[in-house]
């Protein structure tokens, strides 16, 4: 009994060493967060139009390759993102939308007055609701939808160059072939 009272904090130490060192793994990618949502049917949701422009619909997603960005105007990382979300929208093939989360419509039509919109359609969801329905986690979050309705990427994080380049771009393109 008492080899185990020696024994038994070694075991925890071994244990807390082979689980620090896999979280020090620089193959892993702590901010890439698996979402049960890919390669499933993307959720219902309808949400109306910011300022007059076309609402959320996602059954009318249905024959488009879409790429849906959930942002907001008091989110900074949205601010950096939005260029490359600008860059998207010249893709052929590839329809971009957006869905404002959490923000007041006047403060979500101020941000796109001054960054651009590069928006096909714009959802209004100020209670957060559709965030719930696809499992948002933070705003900036990046869904890429393809022709029949099914989630095939999720960015949880301000999209990148790189991640434009190497991910989303081969990405869109394999869909829109």
């Amino acid at each position: 009994m008492r080899r185990l009272f020696f024994i038994l904090p070694l075991l925890c130490l071994a244990a807390l060493v082979v689980l620090f060192w896999r979280g020090l793994d620089p193959a892993r990618d702590p901010s890439s967060l698996p979402s049960v949502l890919i390669g499933k049917k993307i959720a219902a949701v309808n949400l109306p139009g910011l300022g007059g422009r076309p609402g959320i619909n996602t059954a009318e997603f249905a024959g488009d390759v879409t790429v849906l960005n959930f942002f907001a105007s008091w989110c900074a990382p949205c601010r950096a993102e939005h260029p490359l979300i600008q860059e998207l929208k010249a893709m052929p093939g590839v329809r971009v939308v957006g869905i404002t989360f959490k923000d007041a419509p006047a403060d979500s039509e101020k941000y796109l007055a001054e960054l651009g919109d590069p928006y096909a359609a714009i959802g209004v969801d100020e209670t957060g609701r559709a965030g719930m329905e696809f499992g948002l986690t933070g705003v900036p979050e990046t869904y890429v939808i393809d022709r029949d309705g099914i989630i095939r990427y999720r960015l949880a994080q301000p999209l990148d160059p790189g991640r434009l380049k190497d991910e989303l771009q081969p990405l869109l393109l394999e869909l829109t072939q």
